[in-house]
């Protein structure tokens, strides 16, 4: 791989083209700021995932005469930010407008370090993955956008290549902190197979329309967790009932539950659940009007991940901020569902805003030569490692852990025997070999994947030992009472490890919440 590339220079760097990364890039282009975007997808890979049908878990008709700011502070275990943080826009084709705006998007390209000089990111460097030619990215601040940490667990909704925690290891490598990263959503009703869908969600309509989930001995296990609410009980709940029908061997074959609508009219099926049928014959050859579906718990959103601050999503590292998943959000423990939106909308919009600001007040820029060559110098190391270790399964290794040891219940005893795992899978990762071959440079990325999947991984396992409180998807079984007086962030970086930091008080019934000033945010 020649140590020639590509150069580019622009004010705002967004690192990401998911949703939260066009959206903040399109604020940026608006305000009249220079603009550009990397991202490992190609230009024909979106991100919508068409099959799965998001619906509200929680209804906020349950709690009538409260309103949704409510909801989201009870949901959050009274974790959320003490600050109101609303607003609303609608989710358009923001691939549309990027190109209306000619926003320039690099594609297939890993970016494999923030470069900084003297606590101010001045930019990126990375590679393409097909021809391995490195890029240069000269930038007055950086958005990073991409993804959180959902794909260090066996089981989850994110995509092959993305959500490895690379938005934390370049966080943190740059000289950033991390929040609450040990807060992550399960969904209790992910697929089990086949590979390529395993871990995606299935439609949360399944249990409206009346889907019943079973253990292996047709038990209906919710009864032992919420004989009041049984499958229409909160996420959390349902997703901890099924981890511990698996844990204790009443679960499927192949490591999960079952949930049935077969007892349902099959008219009712077809006319509530069309695609759901669909797709499933199409996935399983299973008609889901006569046998049910395998599922179990999946990992679906980082609720932690960098510290920023609320009001701009700026970071420890002057000219870094971050969004979406790789920022930590407002929502607390347990957020209303309807909030992902929110914060995908609203706060891509302000840091995007925040961003073009930071950048148009500057009056000289940042550079260093010692830091971009030793980004360079640690990319031929990466890349000319040739140990007998196989990174694919060194990063499946660290799924299994995390499964195995801070999945959806945890308790000391195993979060530790997953730090002492992890140790040895950090310790086989120094005779790692890169391999590239016709197909491209996938395996130099997968390197990079793995030492973000250890570090994200890192983070949780510390961070969930030392929060010794249960709040929402954060269950220890060793502590199983919540703490409702207990209100805590951990705070993780490489230096100190974790550490617990009290949080302000928070308003919990609506005549203590600040009024809507700004509806659009």
């Amino acid at each position: 791989m020649s140590s020639l590339g590509h150069q580019l220079a622009t004010s705002v760097l967004v690192v990401g083209s998911g949703a939260s990364g066009l959206r903040a890039a399109i604020e940026v282009a608006e305000t009249g700021v220079a603009v550009a975007v990397v991202t490992q997808r190609p230009s024909d890979n979106a991100p919508a995932r068409e099959w799965y049908e998001a619906a509200e878990w929680e209804s906020t008709a349950a709690h009538p005469g409260d309103g949704h700011a409510s909801d989201t502070l009870r949901e959050s275990r009274f974790l959320t930010s003490a600050e109101r943080h609303t607003g609303w826009d609608l989710y358009g084709n923001l691939h549309a407008r990027a190109r209306q705006l000619a926003i320039p998007v690099l594609h297939h390209v890993y970016v494999t370090r923030l470069l900084v000089d003297d606590g101010t990111v001045f930019g990126a460097y990375g590679f393409d993955l097909v021809d391995g030619s490195r890029h240069l990215v000269h930038a007055d601040s950086v958005v990073l956008a991409t993804g959180g940490h959902t794909r260090i667990w066996r089981h989850t909704s994110a995509r092959r290549h993305e959500n490895t925690g690379g938005s934390l290891r370049l966080a943190t490598e740059a000289g950033a902190r991390l929040r609450d990263p040990e807060l992550v959503r399960f969904h209790p009703f992910g697929l089990t197979r086949p590979d390529s869908t395993a871990g995606m969600p299935v439609s949360e309509r399944a249990r409206d329309v009346g889907g019943v989930l079973l253990n292996n001995l047709g038990e209906r296990f919710m009864t032992r967790y919420d004989a009041a609410n049984m499958e229409r009980s909160d996420q959390a709940t349902v997703a901890r009932a099924s981890y511990m029908e698996i844990k204790e061997g009443r679960g499927s074959r192949s490591g999960g539950v079952w949930l049935d609508l077969s007892h349902l009219p099959g008219e009712t099926v077809l006319t509530r659940l069309p695609r759901l049928h669909r797709r499933m014959l199409e996935l399983q050859t299973l008609d889901i009007t006569r046998d049910p579906i395998e599922v179990v718990p999946t990992a679906q959103f980082s609720l932690g991940g960098i510290w920023v601050r609320p009001e701009d999503h700026s970071t420890d590292v002057d000219g870094l901020f971050a969004v979406g998943e790789a920022a930590w959000g407002p929502h607390g423990a347990r957020p209303a569902t309807e909030n992902s939106l929110v914060e995908l909308l609203v706060r891509a919009r302000v840091t995007g805003r925040a961003a073009a600001e930071y950048s148009a007040t500057l009056t000289g820029t940042h550079r260093s030569l010692a830091a971009t060559r030793a980004a360079e110098a640690d990319l031929r190391r990466v890349l000319s490692a040739d140990g007998d270790q196989n990174v694919r399964a060194l990063q499946r290794s660290v799924r299994h852990l995390m499964t195995e040891h801070a999945g959806v219940v945890r308790n000391e005893a195993g979060i530790l025997a997953g730090l002492t795992g992890l140790d040895g899978i950090e310790a086989q990762a120094a005779d790692i070999g890169v391999h590239i071959d016709i197909g491209g440079f996938r395996d130099l990325a997968h390197a990079y994947d793995l030492r973000s999947t250890v570090l994200a991984a890192r983070a949780t396992l510390q961070c969930a030992l030392e929060r010794r409180e249960t709040h929402g998807f954060h269950h220890r079984s060793d502590h199983p009472a919540t703490a409702s007086a207990v209100r805590v962030t951990m705070l993780w970086s490489q230096a100190t490890g974790a550490r617990r930091e009290p949080l302000p008080s928070v308003p919990v019934t609506p005549a203590e919440q600040p009024a809507d000033t700004d509806p659009a945010g």
